[in-house]
């Protein structure tokens, strides 16, 4: 019955999580971000550096890719800089 329910859950965000805007793929070191680190997702304060790390194994995450910059912050990427 727990693995019916998780099944159901799942399905429900897959499309959510792999259609996001988050995909590790479109991560590359070298890369302008925008991430917001732990400390400031209460407030929405958003940090801006170059990406030195991808943190994040899997594929999507609904949350955002974590990442490490250049400058040692860790965060999850918001948004990728042109």
């Amino acid at each position: 019955m727990v693995y019916y329910s998780l099944r159901i859950h799942f399905e429900k965000y897959r499309d959510y999580i792999v259609m996001g805007e988050t995909k590790r793929e479109d991560i590359k070191v070298g890369l302008r971000v925008s991430i917001i680190m732990k400390a400031d997702q209460r407030f929405g304060k958003s940090t801006e550096g170059i990406v030195k790390d991808i943190l994040t194994k899997s594929p999507a995450h609904l949350h955002g890719i974590k990442v490490r910059l250049v400058s040692g912050q860790v965060g999850r990427v918001k948004e990728i800089i042109n």
